[in-house]
């Protein structure tokens, strides 16, 4: 049932698409094939007549000369000449025809081009928005494949790399422009950060060495650590220590637990090129853009890490600084472990009467008994400088423990936000199996996908076109008859 030419005009194809529609009914197709069949000859027919409307939009001849206006001062382009483009879209491949202004040394400039707001590169906004969806959330070739199957348009890899990089140039201005009354905490509601890393495996610079046998502490792949923050509202929930307890152990006493709200505008975001302090300025200023005048509480989470935690203090005053419990209970297991077999009820129950005096304030106690069983049961090195590591990490980190107090206030003790962030930002899209990233298409990446994950995706999106089209057309003016 294939036909001999191409249809030339939408009408012709419509009518084609008509007669085959009737041919597949006498023969009794299955549904697949006349799907698939009636997808192409529809996409045609969607092309056909949108080349039929670019046609119709005429050339944009606007008169005999028009002035740009630039650096230098004021041009007058009187060279006329018609040019012809290609513009791949969700359809296929149209032409636009459109009249040129140029003069000698000076880039033509063609009207039509800003009137339908058209890319600077052969793919479409929209197409090139459909691919860059799909490279947020899959590998490459998949999103380039799904994008073919879709539309019809094959897209390189290395274009599509190139995409990447290019969408994301509007990240940092985006943001700092959106309005404050879209993200502002209400009332009675805190504002949260929670800071961390992530390790992103990255593509060596040099072709490496084949070795017979790496040597200690060599890698077989290069990583590089992504700085990832996570910046919420949220309603405070007071809780008590046990319902914590009850949430982390199983117990026969277990209550019911209490649904809690979702975070509000929350925005995640990463970065491998920012230095930690740059980076940990950002926060601040999307934490300022949120509560200006400080008329909310601001609480941040972080991990024992001491320059990550030294520069968040620099940079904050009279801010909150929590350590993520979560980082507390794995000293408490490993401590347990120490002493104890792994999964046996001894190791829970030290774990668990430890976690319960930490919750309730007493850290010092915790502290004193950890370092008395030390010198009790005379413990061996390794075993004894396990323990005195988690002491002494709960002793330097004393004043960012006070569990007590920011339960009764309704605050997080924990960064699930961050740490979902390094998953679904990081883990999910750039630690697949055989993925390494060069430095500049990660960042871009991470930039697009935190946009997409933080739900800004597309108002990100008609903002870049709107700069892009400043950046591809300057101001001109019609010369007056």
């Amino acid at each position: 049932m294939d036909d001999q030419s191409e249809p030339a005009s939408g009408i012709e194809a419509f009518s084609e698409l008509e007669r085959f529609l009737q041919g597949a009914a006498k023969e009794q197709l299955e549904l697949g094939a006349v799907e698939r069949e009636s997808e192409r000859r529809g996409r045609e027919l969607v092309r056909l007549l949108l080349q039929a409307h670019l046609d119709a939009r005429g050339e944009g001849d606007v008169g005999e000369a028009i002035i740009v206006h630039s650096p230098e001062g004021p041009m007058r382009l009187g060279y006329k000449r018609r040019h012809s483009r290609p513009v791949l879209t969700l359809f296929g491949e149209v032409h636009v025809t459109r009249m040129g202004y140029g003069a000698p040394g000076h880039q033509a400039i063609h009207p039509l081009d800003r009137e339908l707001r058209l890319p600077g590169r052969i793919y479409s906004y929209e197409c090139q928005r459909r691919l860059l969806r799909a490279v947020v959330c899959s590998p490459f070739d998949e999103a380039i494949a799904f994008i073919a199957e879709m539309t019809g348009v094959v897209v390189p890899k290395r274009s599509a790399e190139q995409l990447v990089r290019e969408a994301a140039v509007d990240f940092d201005q985006f943001y700092s422009q959106r309005p404050a009354a879209e993200v502002k905490p209400a009332r009675g509601e805190i504002l949260v950060a929670a800071i961390d890393c992530k390790a992103i495996p990255m593509v060596k610079p040099e072709r490496a060495l084949r070795v017979v046998r790496r040597s200690k502490g060599q890698k077989a792949n290069k990583k590089r650590m992504a700085t990832v923050a996570a910046v919420h509202n949220q309603a405070p929930v007071q809780r008590t220590p046990q319902e914590v307890l009850d949430s982390l152990f199983e117990t026969s006493e277990r209550s019911e637990r209490r649904p809690r709200p979702r975070p509000g505008h929350k925005r995640v975001w990463a970065s491998l090129t920012q230095d930690k302090d740059t980076f940990i300025a950002d926060v601040k200023a999307e934490m300022t853009r949120r509560d200006p005048r400080r008329r909310r509480t601001w609480v941040i989470v972080t991990d024992g890490e001491r320059a990550l935690q030294h520069r968040v203090a620099d940079s904050f005053q009279s801010v909150t600084l929590i350590l993520d419990y979560l980082h507390v209970a794995e000293k408490l297991w490993k401590a347990a472990h120490a002493l104890y077999r792994e999964g046996s009820p001894d190791a829970q129950a030290f774990v668990y009467q430890r976690a319960k005096r930490i919750l309730e304030g007493h850290v010092d106690q915790v502290v004193k008994g950890l370092k008395l069983i030390v010198t009790k049961r005379r413990l061996t090195a390794n075993k004894a400088k396990t323990l005195l590591d988690a002491a002494a990490y709960f002793k330097h980190n004393r004043e960012r423990m006070r569990y007590d107090t920011y339960l009764a206030n309704g605050w997080p003790i924990a960064s699930g936000s961050v740490e979902g962030a390094c998953k679904n930002l990081i883990r999910d899209r750039f630690e697949r199996s055989g993925m390494r990233w060069t430095q500049e298409t990660a960042e871009a990446l991470l930039r697009l996908r935190a946009l997409h994950l933080s739900g800004d995706f597309d108002a990100h999106w008609e903002f870049h076109i709107e700069r892009d089209q400043q950046r591809l057309y300057p101001t001109w003016q019609v010369v007056p008859k």
